[in-house]
């Protein structure tokens, strides 16, 4: 393996474990509220990991690039429809006449 290599997993390592203990300390009323926030950061993981993917150095890139659009499609989506659901206990009634 190459030291670039070893040098990205290590990093991909130190996110994947920086971002479990962020996202862990949140308190769950507050996670709702934050859920538009980490849309915006996901849509824009999701624009770097197609440039990674499309960079094509190396099948390793390729792949471990796929495998971030994916995770960080289902993070937007997910978020999207958390917040949908709570714009939806927003919503008034219909009464029924």
């Amino acid at each position: 393996m190459t030291e670039a290599l070893i040098a990205a997993l290590f990093v991909f390592v130190l996110a994947s474990f920086a971002g479990f203990e962020v996202i862990n300390k949140v308190p769950p009323t507050l996670h709702t509220p934050l859920m538009s926030g980490a849309n915006a950061i996901s849509g824009i993981a999701v624009i770097g990991a197609i440039l990674v993917s499309g960079a094509n150095e190396g099948q390793v890139s390729v792949i471990l690039g796929l495998i971030a659009v994916v995770l960080a499609t289902i993070n937007v989506v997910g978020g999207f429809l958390v917040t949908d659901r709570m714009l939806q206990m927003f919503k008034k009634k219909e009464v029924k006449a």
